[in-house]
């Protein structure tokens, strides 16, 4: 690891190509440097979480026998998570921001934690955390008290997709469980490093997600024999937004070649029209015209959100603050997740408006009293006797609703707690939580679409006027999932089209 900002592209590394973590040497240096420090200048001092309680209980002083025991009980009584267990993929990034939060060198933590949570990472040796139990207000302190525990060699973990003690992972890895120090327990659990953990993975699939989603737009322009202006340069430039600007640009990018897209001085202002009523279609439906206006504004959200998320990755957001420069620990709110909750708030928001784009796109190509061209439900077998796609729109439209219903706002939804003391919290990991799960909706909503896209290009036959990159998309999942004129099972086709498009 380097000693700079921490990108998307490093995250997709280490969570997806296998990389492996490393801390160099003048980082571990700076780490200890701040240890050092908080361990002379606490002497004498009341510093909150190192001789004090917690919360409601920080009046209660601490005798200096008793500070080895007060971390691990904070480590034990927190561990308190229930329901459904995170994704060992969304904890390892957990375990990763955790890892960069340590580098700053603010927290005041003993190297060897660095050490063996880069180990841990390593090794993919994930604990056991659960979904409920984090508000989002001094961190994710339950789900982050899960990772400590499994650092003192204590619960459960996943270790090659096996679930079993977490002692017993690190002996099979050559690891010992830390020894817990100063105020470890507390730099351990106290911080947003969950709940941003998830909103990095949510933003990795997201823009897979918008990648497939502007590709489909486009594919069911060319098939709709749709007029090319409406992502045309000339009138995108006539709105100073960046994001559809650059939906438009990529748009014309994947239809170059298309013989089936239409120039509109080619049909419509090359004659005079006679005829009371025209049978060509003037403008498309607001599903095809309007991807650039639409998408354009999730893709500006996803690029904000996405600076803010690696703001958060690269901030020390634990409490007290130790500033080794000023020889002070600061006491304040660095763990409250705010900016994480609201941001995936609007995240949830816009890729629930992708699902909702694509099942009235989806919506436009099974109805042939909109598009005119295509058959009911894009059947290619025996009208009445078949019935095509046709069961399989209710799955789309079953799952963009639930999407719709998961898009209420976790940001206002505060609920005091801890005496009062947390007496408004953020609610920051069910936000990334709940936008985790928005985002599976829509890559299944999108699935359904792509398998009736492919069989709409079967229908009008139009494989040889396609541009080259929808062709390619065309091919590669025809080759996934074979053209069908009987009826047949969907749900395994369906799978295996969200697998590639994920």
């Amino acid at each position: 690891m380097k000693e700079e900002l921490f990108t998307y592209e490093y995250f997709e590394k280490v969570l997806f190509e296998g990389e492996k973590v490393s801390i160099s040497q003048s980082v571990l240096d700076k780490i200890d440097e701040s240890y050092r420090f908080v361990e002379q200048f606490s002497v004498d001092k009341v510093i909150y979480g190192i001789n004090t309680g917690f919360g409601p209980m920080a009046p209660y002083h601490i005798d200096d026998a008793d500070r080895r025991q007060l971390q691990y009980n904070l480590i034990r009584s927190h561990c308190s998570g229930s329901g459904n267990h995170i994704p060992p993929l969304y904890v390892k990034s957990a375990m990763l921001c955790r890892l960069v939060n340590i580098m700053q060198a603010k927290s005041g933590i003993h190297p060897d934690c660095a050490l063996l949570l880069r180990d841990l990472i390593n090794n993919d040796i994930t604990p056991v955390m659960f979904e409920h139990g984090g508000v989002g207000a001094s961190g994710d302190l339950v789900q982050l008290a899960h990772l400590a525990l499994c650092m003192i060699g204590e619960g459960d973990v996943y270790y090659h997709g096996e679930l079993m003690p977490a002692v017993e992972a690190m002996n099979q890895c050559g690891l010992k469980p830390v020894d817990i120090h100063l105020r470890d327990g507390l730099s351990l659990i106290n911080g947003t490093s969950v709940m941003t953990g998830i909103s990095v993975v949510n933003l990795l699939y997201t823009n897979k997600l918008f990648g497939w989603a502007l590709m489909a737009g486009s594919m069911l322009n060319e098939m709709d024999d749709a007029y090319d202006d409406s992502f045309s340069k000339e009138l995108n430039s006539a709105k100073r937004h960046k994001g559809q600007q650059d939906v438009a640009a990529a748009m014309r990018d994947i239809l170059s070649g298309s013989r089936l897209i239409r120039k509109r001085q080619n049909h419509l202002y090359n004659r005079i029209v006679t005829e009371k009523v025209m049978n060509e279609k003037v403008q498309e439906y607001y599903s095809l015209r309007c991807i650039p206006q639409i998408l354009g504004a999730v893709c500006d959200t996803i690029r904000y959100t996405a600076e803010i998320v690696n703001n958060e990755v690269n901030s020390s957001n634990d409490n007290p603050v130790v500033d080794i420069t000023t020889s002070n620990v600061y006491h304040g709110g660095n763990f409250h997740g705010d900016y994480i909750s609201l941001e995936m708030d609007k995240l949830k928001i816009v890729v629930t408006r992708v699902a909702m784009l694509v099942e009235r796109q989806l919506n436009y190509l099974l109805n042939p009293k909109l598009n005119e061209k295509f058959a009911p439900f894009v059947n290619l077998g025996t009208p009445g006797l078949t019935l095509g796609m046709q069961g399989v729109q209710f799955t789309a439209t079953s799952t963009t609703a639930e999407c719709q219903t998961l898009s209420y706002p976790n940001y206002v939804h505060s609920i005091p707690n801890n005496n009062d003391n947390q007496d408004i919290v953020s609610m920051g990991t069910n936000s990334a939580l709940i936008t985790r799960k928005v985002i599976e909706n829509a890559f299944e909503v999108l699935s359904v679409y792509y398998m009736a896209l492919i069989q709409g290009i079967d229908n009008i036959k139009a494989t040889g006027q396609m541009a080259d990159a929808t062709a390619a998309v065309y091919h590669t999942l025809r080759s996934m999932v074979p053209a069908f004129a009987e009826d047949q099972v969907h749900y395994k086709n369906i799978a295996k089209i969200k697998q590639y498009l994920v």
